[in-house]
């Protein structure tokens, strides 16, 4: 009879029909009473070990009494027993959502996919009908410069957003300028943030937990919003997730590849967006919690990756800090303070019960809950408290910390259903397991209601900026040769209208031009000194003009207004929307210069040359 075979045995177990303990009182593997010829294995009746070769090895059992049941005297040597698993530490996720059960690579592909495709079906909708806004415009005019001009440019402004204006430059090149064209890298990059959430939330807590936290995330309406957004802020996003995925991966099974792949994240961080790198905080805070639960190592490792990492953020960031006047205008104040929560999430509608379920997830995160909230708080208050030094506090460049927000609502809720943190995360019983999926799609479909008005929101131009679309429409209509066109107001006028211009061969001349942005290396033109001079060539003029007084030219500099209406009488003025197109033509006594005897001069190029 085979060892591996079934035995009949009816009377070892206690309640069986004269049955008996065999064990009673002996304790597992002592090496007494159950191997010495006694108790249970004492019997050598019918079915029970009756295989005389089944022990036969003397190189195993080398004492020759130890299971002849005739001298106790000869106790086998007390046999080792089997290596028992200990109980998972409090912290790690217990058998049932370990790596195979939660499908492997299969499982993460899914978890992956599913929240990027719903939130790239939810962004692509009406990617190209919002119009370009001021942002979105100086995004296309670096990315449109020459290298060298580009070069020029960041030698003055926006040199830490040199790496996306380079990608975007090539991006440009292969998929034209088209709006649409234009967001779809912000669009994939988005979309893989939620993915990247639901991975996250699956490394940390439970898949339930990360499906519903993707998917979350997916619908909030500032997914849609930096979605379609022409700047570098869905970067930043997707790189600070990518970033705390591989350091989680990296704590939970270290490896060679995992540590540099975490050490090449953080540059990515960095370029995306400076603010950005705040997360690290609550990087740091994850190194010391796995130091002092005994890994040693780490904290070296950690260190090592980051300061490889900041080598090549740290000269973009030092050349950055003498140019935070471009954004000085950003003075928040405490009201700016209260309304971020708002800001941050698209309305109050989402933010509220956004924020509510996260500050309830962090008692249910386990030893999670400390770098979470490391990463939701550390960076709006330091930069809220930094201010007026660093003007860094403002809810689209700290758009980073809503998805942890969104984490620890997950967390919340699928705590409903079960643990999602420690030794018994994932389990329960398969009704509760069940309940759990069930919350995930009301979940879900509830943040979305709530997000819907502000999602519509999102796709129209934002509040304040100038119909361009609708005044290039009209000088694309109504333009002859010859005519001239000029600009007052402080919303880039001249940036926006050569954008809904570009492809306009016969576009008016920028008549008041003295300098190009080319030759200033800034993103704004230098006006002609001598304004009536610059303005004699022009038989009729086009004024785009964005003032708030309704006064066409009290946006220009006086010298400029005194010589368009003295030279120019107005023909029509169409109101659109926060902006008047004004059409002037020249007064009888007021003569005009040839226009085909034109030098080349600035103001007859267009922007980009």
């Amino acid at each position: 009879m085979s060892v591996n075979s079934s035995t009949p045995y009816g009377g070892g177990y206690p309640g069986a029909p004269g049955g008996h303990d065999p064990y009673a009182g002996q304790g597992a593997y002592v090496g007494q009473g159950a191997y010495a010829g006694q108790g249970g294995y004492a019997d050598p009746g019918p079915g029970t070990y009756a295989d005389p070769g089944t022990y036969a090895d003397p190189g195993q059992y080398a004492d020759p009494g130890t299971y002849a049941g005739q001298q106790d005297t000869y106790a086998a040597e007390p046999v080792a027993p089997d290596p028992v698993d200990p109980e998972p530490p409090a912290d790690k996720p217990a058998e049932e959502e370990s790596g195979s059960s939660k499908g492997g690579r299969l499982g993460a592909a899914v978890t992956f996919l599913l929240p990027t495709v719903v939130a790239f079906a939810m962004i692509l909708r009406g990617i190209g009908d919002r119009q370009l806004w001021r942002d979105e415009h100086a995004t296309w005019w670096a990315a449109q410069l020459s290298f060298h001009d580009l070069s020029m440019l960041i030698r003055t402004i926006d040199v830490v957003f040199t790496p996306y204006y380079v990608f975007m430059h090539l991006w440009i090149a292969v998929a034209g300028d088209s709006p649409t064209a234009m967001r779809i890298p912000g669009a994939v990059a988005m979309a893989a943030a939620a993915g990247l959430l639901a991975l996250l939330g699956r490394q940390l807590f439970t898949t339930r937990v990360g499906v519903l936290a993707g998917l979350a995330l997916a619908v909030v309406p500032i997914t849609t919003r930096y979605g379609q957004e022409i700047r570098p802020y869905s970067f930043a996003v997707a790189a600070v997730l990518l970033s705390t995925l591989l350091l989680a991966r990296a704590l939970d099974k270290p490896s060679f590849k995992v540590w540099i792949a975490y050490t090449l994240s953080v540059p990515l961080i960095g370029w995306s967006h400076l603010a950005s790198l705040a997360v690290l905080a609550a990087h740091l805070v994850m190194i010391l919690i796995a130091r002092r639960s005994g890994d040693k190592i780490v904290s070296w490792a950690y260190a090592a990756a980051v300061t490889l990492g900041m080598c090549f953020v740290v000269p973009m960031a030092v050349s950055g800090s003498g140019q935070s006047g471009q954004i000085a205008w950003n003075q928040p104040t405490f009201e700016n303070l209260l309304e971020f929560p708002r800001d941050l999430f698209g309305s109050w509608e989402v933010a509220v019960p956004v924020m509510g379920l996260g500050a309830l997830g962090l008692i249910f995160a386990g030893r999670w809950a400390l770098p979470l909230a490391v990463w939701i708080v550390l960076p709006p208050v330091v930069t809220y408290v930094t201010a007026d030094q660093l003007h860094l506090f403002l809810a689209r460049y700290l758009l980073f910390t809503a998805p942890a927000w969104v984490l620890l609502a997950a967390v919340a809720v699928g705590r409903i259903a079960g643990p999602v943190a420690g030794a018994k995360a994932g389990s329960g019983a398969a009704a509760r397991r069940g309940l759990g999926w069930v919350l995930v799609a009301a979940t879900v479909a509830g943040i979305g209601f709530q997000s819907l008005p502000a999602i519509r929101e999102t796709r129209q131009n934002p509040w304040g900026e100038p119909d361009y679309r609708r005044a290039a429409q009209i000088i694309e209509a109504e333009q002859r040769k010859g005519d001239g066109i000029a600009f007052s107001g402080v919303m880039a006028e001249r940036r926006g209208m050569d954008y809904e211009l570009r492809d306009d061969a016969g576009r008016p001349r920028d008549s008041l031009m003295y300098r190009t942005p080319q030759e200033m290396g800034s993103f704004g033109a230098l006006e002609c000194p001598d304004p009536a001079k610059c303005l004699a060539k022009a038989k009729r003029l086009w004024v785009v003009t964005t003032t708030l007084d309704g006064k066409p030219y009290s946006g220009m500099p006086p010298e400029s207004a005194t010589a368009i209406q003295k030279g120019f009488r107005v023909v029509k003025t169409r109101k659109l929307k926060y902006l008047q197109l004004v059409l002037l033509e020249r007064k009888p006594d007021a003569k005009a210069e040839d226009p085909s005897d034109e030098k080349d001069d600035a103001a007859k190029r267009k922007v980009h040359t």
